[in-house]
């Protein structure tokens, strides 16, 4: 497969007069590289980005893809957890002091209007949802590809991520 970067042959632009560069000049050659010749003559490239581009099932081994995934599940779970309890007690927080201040008279709320409200939001939602169902559809077929593509990483990361969640 050939993928391929332009690159001006020469090395040197045609400047204008004013000393930026002339993006109409029709003096200057580009030549095409392949990708795949450069990874072949720079070992550097193959030793950063592997031998091939396939699945990661076919560059490492069944112990260290469930590391891998292992590891960067907890993480994310971990992560997860810490951030949910701060989000928990803030919202928490915030509905007791609005009940308090409800309580004591500080506060009058008219629920019958908060429900109209919410009640008009989740139609307004549902609207919108319907809306955005393609895009959606595409991610999760994307996402199904890559966990049936790498379904040794991704138990890892499952497994990694309920630890990090326990943990």
């Amino acid at each position: 497969m050939l993928f391929g970067v332009v690159n001006p042959v020469g090395g040197a632009q045609k400047r204008s007069p004013a000393g930026q560069d002339d993006p109409e000049s029709e003096d200057e050659v580009y030549e095409v590289v392949d990708l795949t010749e450069y990874a072949r003559r720079h070992q550097w490239w193959s030793r950063v980005f592997g031998n091939n581009s396939g699945p990661i099932a076919e560059k490492y081994s069944v112990a260290t893809q469930i590391m891998m995934g292992g590891v960067t599940g907890w993480c994310a779970g971990y992560v997860f957890q810490r951030i949910g309890k701060i989000a928990a007690t803030a919202i928490g927080g915030g509905f007791l002091l609005l009940q308090i201040a409800n309580h004591s008279g500080y506060v009058q709320v008219d629920w019958k209007k908060v429900e109209k409200d919410v009640n008009k939001a989740k139609k307004h939602l549902k609207k919108k949802a319907n809306k955005a169902a393609p895009e959606i559809n595409t991610f999760i077929e994307e996402a199904t590809d890559f966990i049936k593509r790498n379904i040794v990483l991704s138990s890892g990361f499952v497994g990694g991520f309920f630890l990090g969640l326990a943990s």
